[in-house]
């Protein structure tokens, strides 16, 4: 995939109506500090169209992304920031599975692990809960600078053995800084642009 052009072109908060478009999306999940800013803005080749912040838990909205106007790259809500009150996290959750209900053209769903962590228990839920909606997720292990390369079999198995993943779930082990795994991702959406595969 080579990125020509990119616009946040909508933007859904909690009471927004899902929009209907005609070009086929994807989604990135998970926790508020995993990363997943920095990874939209690697995949979409901008240093700060989506934004990074020192406060995690700051996207509370869905964030779409139209890319070459062929496919919608979907920013969601970051899960278990701890200094949300509870009113909060409910409809946070509330308004992602309601796009995973109503969303026609959503055809994967990535789902972000930090690398050097064993996923947590809200980790496991939103696996759970994304595959209940009828997807198969796609792991991105981030931060992947942060280990040494000898640890990185170790720490994917970790992550699928707790995350009870079937044995074909793809791993795709990235890093921000040096961009590794960025093609493997770029691969898959052109995938899904020609319905070669599907999430």
């Amino acid at each position: 995939m080579i990125i020509k052009n990119v616009s946040l072109e909508t933007v859904c908060g909690i009471t927004s109506k899902i929009p209907e478009n005609m070009h086929p999306e994807v989604a990135f999940a998970g926790k508020s500090n995993v990363g997943k800013s920095s990874l939209i803005n690697v995949l979409m080749n901008r240093k700060s169209l989506a934004r990074t912040s020192a406060q995690p838990g700051k996207t509370q909205t869905i964030n779409f992304y139209n890319i070459n106007d062929e496919i919608y790259l979907v920013d969601l809500p970051g899960y278990g920031y701890a200094r949300a009150n509870e009113e909060v996290k409910a409809k946070w959750g509330k308004m992602v599975e309601n796009y995973l209900h109503k969303s026609r053209q959503l055809k994967a769903v990535f789902l972000l692990i930090d690398i050097r962590h064993e996923p947590g228990n809200n980790d496991r839920i939103m696996y759970d809960w994304i595959a209940e909606q009828g997807f198969f997720p796609i792991i991105v292990a981030t931060k992947l600078d942060k280990i040494k390369r000898s640890q990185v079999s170790k720490q994917v198995k970790l992550i699928k053995d707790t995350l009870h993943a079937k044995p074909d779930t793809m791993v795709i082990p990235f890093s921000a800084e040096t961009r590794q795994g960025r093609d493997e991702i770029y691969c898959l959406l052109d995938e899904f642009l020609t319905g070669e595969v599907n999430g």
